[in-house]
């Protein structure tokens, strides 16, 4: 019987891996233009599983903070699938985290990849959300916007207002009450709030003296573009949701970027509040699975 050994990845490693890493898509994958920032970044660990002393999987986590970490990159070479080397990466990944300090390990699954969701739930992780992703372009020119519909950044003294909101909203508990970012996900927290709200990066829409909807928003560099990410966006109602997606497609028209990407639950409310405002869907759905570790 083949003897599986997981250890960290080492530099030679890369040839082999990248070698059964060529074909994961259709088009392709996205390991080589991690693999140097994986194999030095402190905050994580590259794992490579070995067979007979030869790369045949990996599998990397990212400490995301202090007490949560980020399960991403699981591979395993076709031709060594059905031996084992998916959960024993798993399980190293989630020892390795949790001799970091991890009390809590997350990752996101293709709903259409029932390999990785077999195991997932197979290693007692749960699913606790789903999302989609909607990306549009900025306007041509920029159009009017009236100050019933505009958006305003949200202050210290609106944090209150803005957990109250999330806590009686239809959609914070479908997406699993987290924010995205780069394919990765941590919990609304009032931590959290209070740090984007410091940062600009909270959008209140307020109408009738109430809060209609939010959005939070970073600015990153993603496939060489300048986009506008939305980890999060919560209406009460199509019609708040279509204001601030429009809303933000202004946005990336006046500060010059390439894209707005949007995190959101594939539901048909959200689908048609995107479509009126030519947001493009991505057909994909994703899982968010989670683990506690203590």
């Amino acid at each position: 019987m083949s003897h599986i050994e997981i250890r960290p990845a080492q530099p030679e490693d890369r040839a082999a891996v990248l070698a059964f890493c060529t074909h994961t898509w259709d088009w392709g994958d996205y390991i080589e233009q991690v693999w140097d920032d994986w194999l030095v970044n402190p905050a994580g660990q590259l794992l490579v599983a070995t067979l007979d002393q030869q790369p045949a999987g990996i599998v990397h986590i990212q400490m995301l903070n202090e007490a949560e970490s980020w399960l991403e990159g699981l591979r395993v070479n076709p031709d060594y699938q059905r031996q084992g080397l998916g959960q024993a990466l798993n399980e190293a990944a989630m020892v390795e985290s949790m001799r970091r300090g991890a009390i809590t390990i997350r990752l996101a699954v293709d709903s259409r990849n029932t390999a990785s969701i077999r195991l997932s739930e197979r290693l007692h992780m749960r699913r606790v959300g789903e999302f989609s992703l909607y990306m549009a372009p900025p306007f041509a020119s920029l159009p009017k916007s009236s100050s019933q519909q505009a958006l305003q950044l949200a202050t210290p003294e609106d944090l209150d207002v803005i957990i109250d909101y999330l806590n009686a909203s239809n959609i914070f508990p479908l997406v699993g009450g987290v924010y995205y970012a780069q394919f990765k996900a941590l919990p609304i927290t009032g931590e959290l709030l209070t740090q984007k709200i410091d940062a600009q990066q909270v959008y209140l829409l307020k109408r009738w003296e109430r809060l209609d909807g939010l959005a939070l928003t970073e600015i990153r560099e993603e496939n060489q573009e300048q986009r506008l990410s939305v980890g999060y966006l919560d209406g009460t109602a199509i019609e708040a949701i279509s204001i601030i997606a429009y809303e933000l497609r202004r946005h990336v028209t006046e500060l010059e970027l390439d894209r707005v990407r949007v995190y959101a639950p594939q539901t048909l409310l959200m689908h048609d509040a995107f479509d009126g405002v030519e947001y493009e869907a991505n057909p994909a759905i994703f899982y968010t699975y989670e683990r506690g570790l203590i």
